[in-house]
C-alpha cells in the first residue's frame, strides 16, 4: 500500500491479501495439528499444510482452493467459509477478516463510502470527562486518538508530544523511539497494533487515510514491515497494558474497549486500575499533578482557548 498513491487497484490489493492470508494460515499448521497422517518418506516443500490438504479438510476441491488463493472470490458461500475456518483453525478475528477480504474481492464495484466520523459527539465527551479516576479515550479504527479526558491526556503525554493531530497510537509505537520505554511489553503492543490495523484494512480497504498511514509506517519502520507481512489479525477488547510513565513510573493498567454503535468507526477505551494498588496510587498522583499544572496554566494564561491554544482532549 504505497503512500500517496491515489489510483490504487483496491480489489487487486485485496486479492493479493487473500492469497497471502490463506498461505500464512496454512504455513502455521502442521499435519499433526490438523489430524492428518504423516509418513516417513513424506518430504514437504512447503511449511505446514499443502493446499490440497486444506481443500480436503474444508470439503472443497483442490482446484477451488487454488482459485480462492488467487483471490477469485465471487460467490463464496458461508459453507465454504465455515470449511476454511475449520481447516485452518481460524479464530473469531481471523474468520471475520477472511470474510471481509472475500466480500471486497467478490464485489464488482466499490461501495459508496461515507467519510468516517472524526468528531466526537458532545455526549461522548461528557462521558469521558465524568470518568475522573480512570484514563479514558475515544479511538477510531486507524488508532487515531480523537478525544480523551484530562487523566487520559496526562497518561498519554508521551504520545501527545508529537505535534501531529490527531495523535495516533500506531505512529507512536513504530516511529517514536520513546515507545519502547513507555510500553514495558513493547513487542506485544507492536504485534497487537499491527493486528488491529490489519483487521481494519480488511474491513475498509477504501479508507484513504488508513492506506496512507500504513504506507508511512511501511516506509519508515522495519519493525512494522516485518509484522505486517505476518498477516495476523486480532480482536482486542480487554487485557492489561504495562506502561512506564515518565513522571509516575510503572503502571499495570487493566483496560476495556467498548464500540460506540452510533459511530461505527469509534470505540471508547478505559483503563481501570485495581483499587488500592500501587498503580491506582500512581494515577492519583498523576491526576493531582495534572490538576496543579492546569491550575498554574490557567492562573498565568491570558485566555488560552480564546487565543487559539489547542487542547488535546478532542481533536
Amino acid at each position: 500500500m504505497p503512500e500517496g498513491n491515489d489510483h490504487r487497484d483496491v480489489r487487486g490489493d485485496v486479492r493479493a491479501q487473500i492469497r497471502e492470508f490463506l498461505s500464512t494460515r496454512r504455513a502455521r499448521i502442521s499435519p499433526e495439528q490438523a489430524g492428518l497422517p504423516v509418513y516417513g518418506g513424506d518430504r514437504r516443500r512447503v511449511p505446514g499444510l499443502r493446499r490440497s490438504e486444506v481443500a480436503s479438510l474444508a470439503g472443497i476441491s483442490p482446484e477451488y482452493m487454488t482459485k480462492l488463493e488467487r483471490g477469485n472470490a465471487t460467490g463464496v458461500s458461508d459453507s465454504v467459509i465455515d470449511g476454511l475456518a475449520h481447516a485452518l483453525q481460524l479464530d473469531e478475528a481471523e474468520r471475520a477478516h477472511l470474510e471481509d477480504l472475500l466480500r471486497t474481492a467478490g464485489t464488482t464495484r466499490p461501495p459508496r463510502r461515507r467519510p468516517a466520523r472524526q468528531r466526537v459527539r458532545p455526549t461522548v465527551q461528557r462521558i469521558l470527562d465524568s470518568l475522573t479516576l480512570a484514563p479514558a479515550f475515544v479511538l477510531n479504527g486507524r488508532l487515531d486518538i480523537l478525544a480523551a479526558n484530562d487523566l487520559g491526556v496526562a497518561l498519554y503525554s508521551p504520545i501527545y508530544a508529537d505535534p501531529a493531530r490527531p495523535a495516533n497510537n500506531a505512529r507512536f509505537v513504530f516511529l517514536d523511539p520513546n515507545a519502547t520505554e513507555f510500553f514495558r511489553d513493547y513487542d506485544k503492543v507492536a504485534n497487537d497494533t499491527v493486528a488491529l490495523l490489519r483487521a481494519e484494512a480488511g474491513r475498509d480497504p477504501y479508507d484513504r487515510e488508513l492506506t496512507d498511514l500504513i504506507g508511512q509506517l511501511s516506509t519508515r519502520s522495519e519493525e512494522f514491515r516485518r509484522r505486517w507481512a505476518a498477516h495476523n489479525v486480532r480482536i482486542h477488547t480487554s487485557g492489561i497494558k504495562l506502561l512506564h510513565h515518565p513522571l509516575v513510573g510503572d503502571l499495570d493498567l487493566p483496560f476495556e474497549s467498548f464500540p460506540l454503535p452510533a459511530d461505527p468507526s469509534q470505540s471508547l477505551l478505559t483503563y481501570t486500575p485495581e483499587p488500592g494498588s500501587p498503580t491506582q496510587d500512581a494515577l492519583s498522583l498523576l491526576a493531582s499533578w495534572d490538576a496543579t499544572a492546569n491550575g498554574l496554566y490557567l492562573a498565568h494564561s491570558t485566555g488560552g482557548a480564546e487565543h487559539g491554544v489547542p487542547s488535546p482532549k478532542a481533536d
